[in-house]
């Protein structure tokens, strides 16, 4: 079984100018941990999770270091969202994506989110955003392949 075959095609994406609270709001209201992050040409040029977002609600582990006690501050941790949310989020996404091509085995992208620690892959073709993957899209179809769920 290849990645192909599961792929979601129709994918929810965001753009390297999109903000902050943009970003936020398409993933809360379509219930997404993630979004790829495409150029205007269709290329993948990052990704933005959940978790990059929350990170940057709270101080770097530089910042951290230096005053401790500022990571405990939750007043300005409450006041920082508000002075990000109009910020692009190329200045929160990762840049470095692991993705896969629509002929990659269901079982082989499953080892790559298992030795990444994603939830989900981007597949691409020819440098171009062509899909998503999941881990549930991975685990129920080989569920459901191998073990006639």
């Amino acid at each position: 079984m290849r990645v192909k075959n599961v792929m979601s095609k129709n994918v929810l994406f965001a753009h390297p100018e999109t903000t902050y609270e943009e970003a936020a709001k398409l993933m809360y209201e379509n219930n997404l941990s993630g979004l790829p992050v495409i150029d205007n040409k269709g290329n993948l040029v990052g990704i933005i999770s959940e978790k990059d977002l929350f990170r940057a609600m709270y101080p770097n582990y530089e910042d951290f270091i230096a005053n401790p006690e500022e990571y405990f501050n939750h007043e300005e941790q409450e006041q920082k969202i508000l002075e990000i949310k109009n910020n692009p989020i190329s200045m929160y996404m990762s840049k470095k994506v692991v993705s896969i091509s629509p002929e990659t085995s269901l079982m082989a992208a499953g080892g790559i989110m298992l030795a990444h620690h994603l939830h989900r892959l981007p597949v691409v073709e020819d440098g171009k955003l062509v899909g998503i993957v999941s881990r549930e899209d991975i685990y129920k179809s080989i569920l459901k392949h191998y073990l006639n769920l």
